[in-house]
């Protein structure tokens, strides 16, 4: 059988991308504190240049528009979330473990995230307007759909029933419920954080499972 033979322009033509991919994401990372506080609205990548260390050229270099960097930023940073509770599913030694493991994590993401949170979720609002920003939303959705299902599935089993409800509805109350504290965080509210952890735990061993 012949084997293919890689041609030299080839591996250039990889690592010049890879080399690309490297620097789209440096500059994402680097530009993630201006984009939270910014929002979507008040965000260019004029706007950008002016509060961080690159020029409006570099960054319209890598990016075409504010869409593909903040979608690229969100995306880089959500899939990187999705799998934040994984370790407490594969560690927890009973429901009670679990409960508590997952309502300390979501508080733990929102005072120490917040930023991209509050991005998040002005991102998925725009999205009721803006088209091109659909696919990066309802894709994200899904994965942390499918995150907040495997807490609550893995819960129902170490306590030996079933969930109550299907996934959609499960990720649905516990977003609702992050999202209303994480604005009540930004308002100021000293309680928002316990409220947080209160709830969470109490959501999941009472609503979750049947």
């Amino acid at each position: 059988m012949t084997q293919a033979v890689e041609h030299p322009t080839d591996r250039f033509d990889r690592v010049h991308v890879d080399k690309f991919e490297a620097r789209r994401a440096e500059l994402a990372d680097a530009t993630l504190a201006t984009l939270g506080e910014l929002g979507f609205a008040r965000t260019s990548l004029r706007e950008i240049a002016q509060k961080t260390a690159f020029s409006h050229g570099v960054l319209h270099y890598y990016f075409r528009d504010k869409i593909e960097l903040i979608t690229y930023c969100v995306r880089r940073y959500k899939e990187h979330c999705v799998t934040r509770y994984d370790e407490i599913v594969e560690q927890s030694a009973s429901s009670e473990q679990l409960a508590d493991l997952f309502a300390d994590a979501l508080v733990g993401t929102m005072l120490e995230d917040t930023a991209m949170h509050r991005l998040w979720y002005d991102l998925r609002s725009q999205a009721m307007f803006e088209v091109a920003l659909q696919p990066t939303v309802v894709d994200l959705d899904r994965q942390l759909e499918e995150m907040i299902w495997r807490v609550v599935s893995r819960h129902a089993e170490l306590g030996d029933t079933v969930p109550a409800v299907p996934s959609v509805t499960a990720y649905s109350v516990f977003d609702g419920l992050f999202e209303n504290c994480l604005i009540r965080h930004l308002a100021g509210d000293s309680g928002a954080a316990e409220r947080l952890r209160t709830e969470a735990a109490w959501l999941i061993r009472t609503l979750m499972s049947a």
